[in-house]
């Protein structure tokens, strides 16, 4: 049976389209897919650092990202853990803490810090038994 030349027509042109959008898929998810040449690198800019509170087995319970001034007004003591790092010297093993008395319960926290501080990497994790002695090491850092 002979093709008429309106369908021979519209079967080029479906064809045509068809090819085209394939090539336009595969360039689009060429580039999505692509890694960033730069990827390890960390941004231009101080993003700050994200802190987070994990209870037993590491469920995350809460987390906050502190920037040094905080003008998004995200930590609920911002003023206070900022001048902590700055005494710090933005190394969290080194901070002020509050000394304080705690009990021996056994109810673990992890707390950790990852982004920049004044432009230097920060990737810290430490494991404390308690929130009290979490909170007598790290002062107002964790306090959210």
């Amino acid at each position: 049976m002979p093709v008429s030349p309106r369908r021979r027509s519209i079967r080029t042109t479906v064809t045509v389209s068809v090819s085209a959008l394939a090539a336009l898929s595969a360039a689009l998810l060429g580039t999505l897919s692509a890694d960033p040449a730069h990827a390890d690198e960390p941004p231009a800019a101080d993003q700050g650092l994200l802190l987070t509170v994990s209870g037993a087995g590491n469920t995350w319970s809460r987390g906050v990202r502190l920037t040094c001034p905080d003008i998004h007004g995200r930590h609920p003591h911002a003023a206070a853990a900022c001048d902590a790092l700055t005494w710090a010297r933005g190394n969290l093993d080194a901070l002020p803490g509050h000394p304080q008395a705690c009990t021996r319960e056994y109810d673990p926290m992890t707390a950790s810090a990852i982004g920049t501080w004044h432009g230097v990497p920060v990737n810290w994790h430490k494991a404390f038994p308690n929130a009290c002695t979490m909170d007598a090491a790290t002062g107002p850092l964790f306090r959210f």
